[in-house]
């Protein structure tokens, strides 16, 4: 005695389905997804940068979880991520689509808002340890700061020499000048 099962009413449907409806289903999930996961991280209070600080979990596996803060024995100061942060600002918006009307809002709200996105992504990027611009800029503020000479106090000789030289200078100039006015 053969036994056969009922077959799956969910596929045949999808089976029977238009492809076109198939895929629009689907995308219409994804954003269902999408937004509710976005309602609950604004609901906890914990926006992008909890995103890019959960990037060792699965996205992590997915090869792109290769964020890791800089290595270094020095702290770079908040004034260098700072400026770090407003050039990667730039950067993302330039780099946000142009279309996004439906993101964003109309107008200059959607510019505010879209501007405001920026902003937190690239300072949740910079803590993360950005892309190299704050180290670069501090190794190189180090950098001169070792190579500037120190201010010589000089011997009292020195001084004396260079301040006699000077008013011999002032002595010469100054006579030029009283004998062109007398020649006049």
């Amino acid at each position: 005695m053969a036994i056969s099962p009922p077959s799956d009413l969910v596929l045949d449907v999808v089976n029977a389905a238009d492809p076109t409806q198939v895929l629009a289903a689907r995308e219409k999930l994804r954003s269902v997804s999408a937004a509710n996961e976005a309602s609950v991280l604004t609901a906890s209070n914990a926006g992008f940068a909890s995103a890019i600080n959960s990037i060792d979990t699965a996205a992590g596996k997915a090869g792109i979880g290769n964020i890791h803060p800089p290595v270094s024995s020095e702290k770079i100061p908040d004034t260098y991520r700072k400026f770090e942060a407003s050039i990667l600002s730039t950067m993302l918006q330039n780099m946000m689509p142009k279309e996004s009307e439906e993101v964003y809002g109309k107008g200059s709200a959607g510019d505010f808002w879209k501007s405001m996105m920026a902003e937190q992504m690239a300072d949740a990027v910079s803590k993360r340890g950005g892309i190299g611009i704050a180290e670069q800029a501090y190794s190189q503020a180090l950098q001169r700061a070792r190579n500037a000479e120190p201010v010589s106090t000089g011997n009292d000789h020195e001084k004396s020499l260079a301040v006699s030289m000077v008013t011999d200078f002032q002595r010469r100039i100054f006579s030029v000048t009283d004998t062109n006015k007398t020649e006049t």
